[in-house]
């Protein structure tokens, strides 16, 4: 599977985005993806992911504030930010899993403005 993300961009904290990732192949619906995010100065870490059966999960620093969705219809898993702050930072990127194999997709940038 071949991933695209896009969305990022400069937004004014406490504003919003929303990231989109895009999947190749007409057998998305059955890959786990999630969303990460790295910075220079940290290790990728995790941000959300959503299942096959479309359980989610979050990270504790965006509990409350980001929402993960998937349109299988689409092959397309989305991240709604909201209340951005200066430490959301970072490149982000999403990945598809399945039976124990992983894809990475290129990341895209989101720079929260103070």
């Amino acid at each position: 599977v071949q991933l695209q993300a896009s969305g990022g961009g400069l937004v004014p904290a406490g504003g919003s985005l929303r990231l989109s990732c895009a999947a190749s192949g007409n057998t998305f619906s059955s890959y786990d993806m999630g969303w990460y995010r790295q910075t220079p100065e940290k290790q990728r870490e995790l941000v959300a992911t959503i299942n096959s059966g479309g359980s989610v999960n979050y990270a504790n620093s965006v509990k409350g504030r980001f929402t993960i969705s998937r349109d299988n219809a689409r092959n397309t898993v989305y991240l709604q930010m909201g209340s951005l702050q200066p430490e959301d930072t970072a490149v982000y990127y999403c990945k598809a899993e399945r039976w124990g194999r992983y894809y990475w997709g290129g990341g895209t940038l989101v720079t929260v403005s103070s």
